[in-house]
């Protein structure tokens, strides 16, 4: 796509990856592609925040050819190394080699690590800067939003924070600004970038978030590495972001299973019948049927977690396990869940899954049957949901 125009001076000069279907590895489906944003900034002095990913820089320095010649860039900032922000620095050197490189200690070891080059570099950290002529950027570390090395670059000539992954969505569009796309798609793309990506993190984000509110910034644009420029929903983003930093939920439930002949499925659909009973939100997720994006996604905002898998070699079933063991490291608060199960002559499955998953409230007893579920197990099943749900419901 062509460079764009976000601000008198300012370009979006990135690439648009339309066929991206998985992100880091296969661990975050992107339903709607993915985008690599660089930003192309004209003053006295030319600087160009982040890079593309590798096998899209030819995309990236046509896009700044159409605004200036390359060779003129005088600065480049890496706001983070990991290589869908990173992998055309390379390239980009051998065209600017002069150029000052702008980014933390850390971002430097990267960068050599990943590509043995890391050019004219000059470390930073919060509190310093850089004049480029009209305009100041200044520097704001945020180290483990998501990498260590990760920062933020601010412009308050323009009113613009660069957040790299903060803030970010997967979406693949032509257009740029958030008002220009359907606001409940770019929510929920938010919503579950913010599942996948940052919510291991929230320990930290939630207090480097009140920290940046007392820099007392004039932010009017963010412009993060992936996805929309945010500068209609500014207010509405960044409310969201407080509350899922702050383990904040809402009173909805998610009931992941895995079966292996049904009899999970059916104690599962009854459960979903009991809590439906007492007018509670739910969604009912097979994990070997929905994306796991989806499903983080899902219950990042709910209060109630439900778990159930059949028993195979003395286990859980493998999908469910994996799911899990993603699941712990968001290291959520203030969840409520219980487990329960089909076996056929041993059930550690629903043990295995309380042990997993260890970091939320297992209020009850989980529960288990034999083979099939019985008439009287399915009754059960539901009065299961329906307390369940009367205890979500309780704790308002």
């Amino acid at each position: 796509m062509p460079a764009k125009l976000i601000k008198e001076g300012v370009y979006s000069v990135g690439a648009i990856d339309w066929n991206e279907r998985h992100f880091h590895g296969h661990t975050y489906v992107t339903k709607r592609g993915v985008t690599y944003n660089s930003y192309l900034i004209l003053d006295e002095k030319v600087a160009l925040i982040d890079t593309v990913r590798h096998g899209f820089q030819k995309e990236l320095i046509e896009n700044i050819k159409s605004i200036i010649d390359p060779t003129k860039i005088d600065v480049i900032v890496i706001n983070h190394i990991e290589p869908d922000h990173s992998g055309a620095f390379p390239d980009l050197l051998k065209i600017c080699p002069n150029a000052k490189v702008y980014g933390t200690q850390k971002a430097k070891q990267g960068l050599l690590k990943y590509y043995g080059v890391c050019g004219n570099w000059v470390p930073v950290k919060s509190g310093q800067n850089i004049n480029i002529g009209k305009r100041t950027l200044d520097f704001i570390d945020v180290p483990m939003m998501h990498w260590p090395d990760s920062m933020f670059t601010y412009s308050a000539y323009d009113k613009i924070l660069f957040s790299n992954d903060g803030f970010g969505q997967h979406y693949a569009t032509n257009k740029v600004f958030d008002y220009e796309v359907n606001f409940d798609v770019l929510m929920d793309e938010a919503q579950k970038y913010y599942a996948n990506i940052l919510w291991p993190f929230n320990m930290i984000i939630s207090p480097k978030l009140a920290a940046i509110s007392k820099l007392n910034l004039n932010i009017e644009i963010i412009a993060p590495s992936h996805g929309l420029v945010w500068r209609k929903h500014i207010p509405e983003i960044m409310q969201k972001y407080l509350y899922w930093s702050s383990h904040s939920c809402k009173n909805r439930i998610a009931i992941v299973y895995e079966t292996m002949w049904n009899s999970t499925e059916k104690m599962a659909r009854k459960i979903v019948e009991g809590i439906t009973s007492q007018g509670v939100e739910s969604i009912l997720f097979d994990v070997t049927k929905n994306d796991r994006t989806d499903i983080a996604s899902y219950m990042l905002e709910a209060k109630g977690w439900v778990f159930g898998s059949s028993t195979h070699d003395g286990e859980m079933l493998p999908v469910i396990a994996g799911f899990l063991h993603f699941l712990k490291g968001s290291k959520a608060k203030g969840r409520k869940s219980f487990a329960f199960g089909s076996y056929g002559w041993s059930g550690e499955a629903t043990k295995d899954i309380e042990n997993t998953i260890s970091n939320v409230t297992f209020f009850e007893p989980s529960f288990k049957v034999v083979f099939n579920p019985t008439c009287e197990e399915l009754d059960k099943c539901f009065e299961i949901g329906k307390a369940f749900a009367l205890k979500i419901k309780s704790e308002d």
